[in-house]
Parts: structure tokens; C-alpha cells; sequence
């Protein structure tokens, strides 16, 4: 809050877009938000913004990339676990699977990760 107390800094966590910053200002003309109920909300028990740290933005860049590749495992095991499937693939496309599967679980492990990827060509029944 500034000093006046005429606006308040937040973050509003958008369904869509995650946290994004918002300022409750006194005299705002915008009506479509309600700085009364946002204020109601916040209630009295806050605390000033403190920035992530190098750290903390380095750990929330990492969850994000094993996010997306745990993604990516996901969709191959509805692939491989379904047992009429996969029995009926080669076992070339079963090796293709088990070396697709492996790539995804190193990715982690890669020297620019979670700045620099590269991630394994997608293996599907088809390819």
C-alpha cells in the first residue's frame, strides 16, 4: 500500500494467465473490477511483495519443463499402457517407445536444462 493509502499493489491469480499484478487504486474509473471486494478479500493480514529469488526463479523454470515432460510421458503411457496395443507393435516400435521413454526421463539431466532443451522426437504408433 502507498503511503496515502490510496492504492494497493497485488497479484491476482487469472485462471488462464496465472499471477498477474494488479493495482487497487482508490479513485479507479474502471468498474468492471471491484476494488472493495478485492480489498475485502485481502483482508488485513498482508505482507509487502518480496521478489523470488535466483533460486526460487530457477526451481519454478525446472517444475515448468518437468511439467511438460511429464506431459509428454503421460501421453505415451496411455500408448504403452494399453496392453492390446502395444502387444500388437513390433518390437522395433516397442524400442522406439523404451528409448522415446528414457530421452523424456533424462531431459532433466541435460547441461542447459531447464534454460536449454532438447527434447526427443515424439514416438507414436504411426512414426
Amino acid at each position: 500500500m502507498n503511503s496515502a493509502g490510496t492504492e494497493f499493489d497485488v497479484e491476482i491469480n487469472h485462471p488462464e494467465l496465472g499471477w498477474i499484478p494488479y493495482s487497487v487504486v482508490e479513485d479507479d474509473p474502471d468498474e468492471t473490477i471491484d476494488n472493495d471486494a478485492l480489498l475485502t478479500m485481502i483482508g488485513s493480514d498482508y505482507e509487502a511483495y518480496v521478489a523470488p529469488t535466483a533460486e526460487e526463479l530457477l526451481q519454478n523454470r525446472k517444475d515448468l519443463q518437468r511439467e511438460e515432460r511429464n506431459a509428454r510421458l503421460e501421453a505415451l503411457d496411455v500408448l504403452v499402457l494399453n496392453p492390446i496395443r502395444y502387444n500388437a507393435a513390433s518390437d522395433a516400435k516397442k524400442a522406439e517407445f523404451a528409448t522415446y521413454r528414457q530421452a523424456l526421463l533424462d531431459v532433466p539431466q541435460q547441461a542447459g536444462f531447464p534454460d536449454s532443451i532438447t527434447w526427443p522426437d515424439e514416438v507414436t504408433y504411426e512414426s
